[in-house]
């Protein structure tokens, strides 16, 4: 019936049929037929027809001038927010764990914004699990699987761990020969990985060491705990991707040459039964390629 109302108000605005009909580009008899249906439906003439010309009768008056605001509202609102779900600007608000987003995207959000200069971000950033919805947010990147099905998802790739310390605590302290000898080691706890989990990379026996208090330092900034370990004070279990440059410099060497570090799957969530918007959309998209080139060697 919108359809037909619009085609109405044309028919006035134009004053005739043929012209309203090429205006919208179809035969004069389908107007004429949209228009018959809908004076069906509201119960009463709309126009007055002539030879020449298309006069409305006064109920026609009376709804060209009411309904004519209402459908250029109308149009306005649908333009406005096609205009919001196709056009990459505005704000995007991005819920993640403080060393996903510190570590594995520290260098991606700073590309993403030169890359997008009219979406401005919003990220909110903590250790504990925040609610998608509660807070209003476009996305939650998450580490680990996501059991609940509500949410839309998308897997974004796997970032590994790995068990670190400097030569020159080894040196000192002497190196462990399993996963339970760590126990009598200085150990730096980063939050949130406070369970070790650990692999043999030669039988393929998998094992999990919680670290007890007390322990050397736990500490909420990843960063922190990559620089402390490479100063010497204790064996760390970290994102390979925050380790990475001190292995590569040897600043670093990994404890348990034999066991290595569980990959963990990095999950983009959205808020359920909700079209993108493309803001949030290229964010995503971005994301995905990002974790895809930035994924360090022996993550799978």
């Amino acid at each position: 019936m919108l359809d037909d109302l619009a085609l109405f108000i044309r028919i006035v605005e134009c004053g005739s049929l043929n012209a309203a009909a090429q205006r919208h580009a179809m035969p004069p008899a389908t107007l004429t037929r949209r228009l018959q249906k809908l004076e069906q439906a509201l119960g009463c003439r709309l126009l007055h027809r002539s030879a020449r010309r298309l006069l409305p009768t006064e109920a026609g008056w009376q709804y060209y001038e009411r309904c004519r605001p209402l459908l250029a509202s109308l149009q306005q609102a649908t333009s406005s927010l096609d205009a919001e779900l196709n056009r990459p600007a505005g704000v995007v608000r991005v819920l993640a764990p403080v060393t996903l987003a510190g570590v594995l995207y520290r260098e991606a959000w700073a590309r993403f914004m030169a890359q997008y200069p009219d979406i401005r971000l919003v990220l909110q950033l903590a250790n504990e699990r925040q609610d998608l919805l509660a807070e209003g947010a476009d996305l939650a990147l998450r580490v680990g699987e996501q059991a609940d099905s509500l949410y839309g998802q998308r897997r974004l790739g796997t970032g590994q761990t790995v068990l670190v310390a400097a030569p020159d605590y080894l040196a000192r302290a002497g190196w462990p020969d399993s996963p339970a000898a760590l126990a009598q080691h200085d150990l730096l706890v980063a939050e949130p990985m406070r369970r070790w989990r650990l692999q043999d990379t030669a039988g393929g026996n998998a094992t999990v060491f919680q670290p007890q208090d007390p322990v050397r330092l736990r500490v909420n900034d990843m960063q922190l705990a990559v620089d402390l370990a490479v100063a010497g004070q204790g064996i760390l279990y970290c994102p390979l991707r925050a380790a990475e440059a001190a292995l590569a410099s040897g600043r670093l060497v990994n404890p348990l040459p034999g066991w290595q570090g569980e990959a963990l799957p990095v999950y983009a969530l959205w808020p359920p039964q909700r079209a993108l918007p493309a803001r949030v959309r290229v964010l995503l998209d971005f994301l995905l390629d990002w974790t895809a080139g930035a994924t360090p060697r022996g993550a799978q």
